[in-house]
């Protein structure tokens, strides 16, 4: 890994624990985040040049504060006078904790930030993408992507959902046992949309993010220390694992995408293999049925077949018509069919796709004509294969699917 990409994965980690020392100390979600933004801009355009200082959090905490401090004596009192009380509260050499202070400044605030970012006075939809923003450190674009919608269509939701946490005066803080409970479906949900943008990358010209991949990990892990008992939280994280497992196997050297099917399965991690499964074991023993503990079920199946031929796509089947009833979506229907087709046959997978075509969530997104390219390919449709694989390369924006897309057709085209 480059020094630059080395840098941009430091900064990204950082980011959520910087805003939530900001949102701890003075409120406005806003503000703080535009603070700290700057701040990382100032990192990224320095330290190249002189080098990572030897607490690189500390130094961007005091960034971001003076920065903080210059907006609040800059603007109307009327429009910041919430920050700024905080701010005189709060003499400049507070700002930042010396280098190896274990003070609650040096705290990881995350987990605080990230059910701030699903505060009750949201929709779901603004948890799901004002946590992805702020402590995924997704672009808006990226966050537009996870939920199928236009860039433009997102801006303004993050944009609302900040001024709404505001107005509701929400505090920093990890919530009661009462809160936990109202908002850990949305927590849930974020993690699952980061893991999955951080394992294939919706944009980019690399296939797999680990920096989001990881931190989603971490987070769930957090979440399962808390909630030991919950079978959602150790089914979400049993899914990470046992997906994340396979992560190696994926890429070529020059990073081209493998499948599934061709992946060397020696190559997967053994360790998450067992952790992942273990996990699910005793959630499903234990509590009920929920469909981050379907789908992990649906990952170890494919984990445990020592070859592709040896997957259990009858099992599969059962468990996705099972996800269809609890928590039905257009991705799942997708997946379905994938099934549908490997146990009764691509004709039945492809029947399944049209169900697909007017749901305007999925209609235009390149993976359900990849699937549709895939099926017909092996139903030896080879000419409606050829131009749905055209067609998916052409929508996508991750350069890896995009090459495997353009290599495919290339294969039925010769």
């Amino acid at each position: 890994m480059s020094t630059p990409e080395r840098l941009g994965d430091l900064l990204r980690e950082l980011a959520p624990q910087v805003l939530g020392v900001l949102l701890r100390r003075y409120g406005g979600f806003e503000e703080c985040e535009d603070a700290v933004q700057e701040a990382l801009l100032a990192a990224a355009t320095q330290w190249p040049a002189e080098g990572i200082p030897e607490n690189p959090r500390s130094w961007l905490i005091t960034v971001a504060a003076r920065r903080l401090v210059d907006q609040v004596r800059s603007e109307q009192a009327r429009r910041r006078r919430e920050v700024t009380a905080s701010v005189r509260e709060t003499p400049d050499t507070d700002l930042a904790p010396p280098p190896g202070d274990e003070s609650p400044g040096d705290r990881d605030d995350t987990l605080a930030l990230l059910f701030l970012c699903c505060h009750p006075a949201l929709t779901p939809a603004s948890q799901v993408a004002l946590t992805l923003r702020a402590v995924g450190g997704l672009t808006t674009a990226e966050v537009a992507r996870a939920f199928l919608v236009p860039e433009a269509t997102m801006a303004p939701r993050i944009s609302r959902a900040k001024q709404r946490i505001r107005a509701a005066g929400a505090s920093f803080a990890v919530p009661n046992a009462q809160e936990w409970a109202e908002r850990l479906d949305a927590v849930l949900h974020v993690l699952y949309l980061i893991f999955n943008e951080g394992y294939t990358a919706s944009s980019g010209p690399d296939l797999h993010r680990g920096e989001l991949t990881s931190e989603a990990i971490r987070l769930t892990r957090m979440l399962y220390r808390s909630l030991p008992d919950d079978g959602e939280v150790a089914g979400l994280l049993a899914l990470m694992l046992l997906t994340d497992a396979r992560r190696s196997a994926r890429t070529c050297p020059d990073g081209a995408l493998i499948p599934l099917a061709e992946q060397d399965r020696s190559r997967w991690d053994a360790t998450m293999i067992e952790e992942g499964s273990t996990l699910l074991t005793n959630a499903m023993a234990a509590s009920p049925l929920g469909p981050y503990q379907l789908q992990a079920a649906i990952a170890a199946l494919h984990v445990q077949a020592p070859r592709a031929e040896d997957t259990d796509w009858d099992q599969i089947c059962i468990l996705y018509e099972i996800l269809r009833r609890i928590a039905p979506n257009p991705m799942v229907t997708l997946n379905y069919a994938v099934a549908v087709a490997m146990t009764r046959g691509p004709e039945t997978g492809l029947e399944l796709l049209e169900t697909l075509d007017s749901d305007s969530r999925i209609a235009r997104h390149h993976r359900l004509h990849a699937v549709r390219a895939h099926l017909q390919e092996l139903a030896g449709e080879y000419s409606a294969a050829l131009a749905n694989y055209r067609l998916a390369a052409r929508l996508t924006t991750s350069l890896p699917e995009q090459r495997y897309l353009w290599n495919r057709a290339d294969k039925l085209d010769r």
